[in-house]
């Protein structure tokens, strides 16, 4: 198996629109999860018509964004799709010399903040019922840091190596066969400056 790009860094302005729009976010968040799914799997997550859900796939296709998958199954109907690369990276950097880039770019930032917001509501909603060792095992915290930007650009690499490391553990272990207790686990984190 070929192994994908990882985070596919996205610098124009049409994949960014197309991905930074509210039920194709959910499907490709959907579809990473899974790693590979038909439009019918995905219409049933996301509770839309398959019709609406297929149109939106190949909207994500057509820049690059997911790409058709080895069927899944006998039933040559169906069509699959997976991740065209190992997540996507968006950097503000490509998107500050227009004000129509920059404007897109943070209408995009913010719907994917309340997407990832939504996600964690949901899990502190449903909390009692995933008991206590997941419970024990979630955190939430913030940390005040007094750092330079250089200082700020190396706290994120080492953060985004750490997640990777564990990443790749999980996904080494799940192909091995240990599956037993294992969960999506979402992992966000923002690192900004600001002055009170």
């Amino acid at each position: 198996m070929e192994k994908k790009e990882r985070d596919r860094r996205i610098t124009d302005l049409g994949t960014l629109k197309a991905l930074a729009h509210p039920l194709r976010m959910r499907l490709y968040r959907g579809l990473t999860i899974a790693r590979v799914a038909t439009a019918s799997q995905l219409a049933d997550q996301v509770d839309e018509a398959v019709s609406l859900v297929s149109y939106h796939l190949r909207k994500l296709a057509e820049h690059g964004l997911i790409e058709e998958a080895e069927p899944q199954s006998a039933d040559g109907r169906e069509r699959w799709w997976q991740p065209a690369s190992d997540g996507v990276s968006i950097r503000d950097e490509d998107f500050r010399d227009a004000p129509e880039k920059a404007a897109a770019h943070t209408a995009a930032s913010r719907l994917f903040f309340e997407q990832r917001a939504d996600l964690y509501r949901r899990f502190l909603d449903e909390r009692v019922h995933w008991g206590d060792p997941w419970n024990t095992a979630a955190e939430s915290s913030e940390a005040v840091l007094r750092l330079t930007p250089d200082e700020l650009k190396e706290l994120d690499k080492e953060l985004l190596a750490l997640v990777r490391r564990y990443d790749e553990h999980g996904r080494a272990a799940e192909a091995a066969g240990d599956t037993e207790g294992r969960e999506n686990v979402a992992v966000h984190t923002y690192t900004f400056p600001f002055r009170t």
